[in-house]
């Protein structure tokens, strides 16, 4: 198991950077994946889609498809690499501290 620390807080994290726990989602880390990402500053777009990722897997266990992402919160999925240049898995999740997404995010 790998550890990140950043800005004082450490977490422990799988072979490709996405958080082991989710209830240890913090701002810190929404910071760190941030930064990893390039992504300067995040706005209500990016929130909107973080808040429906967080509330679907506390719902459901899993991450969302990304038809249901972009149905349920009106992005299209060009929308969604806007706003997260590594994508709705890699980026979306991971800054909305999912585990690793198994399916087609």
């Amino acid at each position: 198991m790998a550890e990140v620390t950043y800005k004082g807080k450490t977490f422990e994290v799988d072979e490709d950077g996405f958080l082991l726990k989710f209830d240890e989602w913090c701002p810190e880390w929404l910071e760190y994946v941030k930064e990893s990402e390039g992504i300067t500053d995040l706005n209500e777009d990016h929130q909107k889609i973080l808040d429906f990722l967080q509330d679907y897997y506390r719902k459901n266990g899993i991450a969302p498809m990304v038809r249901i992402l972009s149905k349920n919160t009106g992005y299209k999925l060009k929308e969604v690499y806007e706003l997260f240049p590594s994508g709705p898995g890699k980026g979306a999740c991971k800054m909305a501290g999912l585990p690793k997404p198994t399916g087609c995010v």
